[in-house]
């Protein structure tokens, strides 16, 4: 499995406040200072800012804009899932993988995969070598998750979503990137400024660059989303169709934009 690369870091600051480390974009250091003069954490401040929007993920994320400025966010808290959050809940060793999570963001935004840009992370001591952790990512544009905006969506508009994935799809082949955990809910659909669609990729933390073939990253990609949308379809009611899945595996593999 190859790394993703170093010197995304470079572009960050570092810095404590009352204890807490810091690695921030330039333009939002000043911003997140302030937040954490405000609160001791950057999701406890977000959460209690009047305005603030809720988002529900494994656990309430929250937009907000950062003070002094017009940086908006979306701060998540780190949590760990499965078997690993009945043991540690949030509490993660070191600085968790707050630091890849930089670094893979970066490598897809410079290979040309929509997902949101990492704006800072706040790591805060939590006993002898652990851990809690805050991300705040910059906000994408007005979306949903792909089943909430499926649900709301027309038949026309529903094989635009399916277009707008399979291109997010080759994207990923094209990084190189494999997401163990590509599930709906990890795909964000909004509206890009001519109308049409556009699909985010989420939870990037969890993605790898490992030496297969193309092929090979976009059947395991394409697989591990086909298995999340029969399990929408059969647990949750959505309507997605046999022919909507068909379509999606036909343009994923597509050498052209749909």
């Amino acid at each position: 499995m190859t790394a993703a690369p170093s010197g995304a870091l470079a572009r960050y600051e570092r810095f404590s406040v009352g204890g807490v480390t810091v690695v921030s974009l330039p333009e939002a250091a000043i911003g997140v200072r302030a937040a954490l003069d405000v609160c001791r954490t950057l999701h406890g401040w977000a959460s209690t800012l009047p305005g603030a929007t809720a988002h529900q993920g494994r656990a309430t994320a929250w937009g907000a804009i950062l003070p002094g400025g017009d940086i908006h966010v979306v701060v998540r808290h780190a949590q760990h899932g499965g078997l690993l959050r009945s043991l540690t809940g949030d509490r993660f060793l070191a600085q968790g993988r707050a630091a890849y999570e930089l670094e893979v963001s970066a490598r897809l935004r410079a290979a040309g995969v929509p997902t949101p840009e990492l704006v800072a992370y706040a790591i805060y001591p939590a006993g002898p070598w652990f851990s809690r952790i805050d991300v705040a990512t910059r906000r994408l544009p007005a979306g949903d998750d792909l089943p909430t905006a499926w649900a709301g969506a027309g038949g026309d508009e529903r094989d635009a979503m399916v277009d707008a994935t399979a291109r997010l799809l080759r994207t990923l082949e094209h990084a190189g990137a494999l997401h163990p955990d590509l599930n709906a809910k990890n795909i964000y659909l909004a509206r890009a400024a001519d109308g049409t669609w556009q699909a985010y990729v989420l939870d990037v933390d969890r993605i790898r660059f490992p030496s297969m073939s193309a092929t090979q990253l976009r059947a395991r990609n394409l697989a591990r989303l086909q298995r999340s949308l029969i399990k929408w379809r059969t647990r949750h009611q959505l309507p997605v169709t046999p022919e909507h899945q068909a379509r999606l595996t036909a343009l994923a593999g597509a050498g052209v934009d749909a």
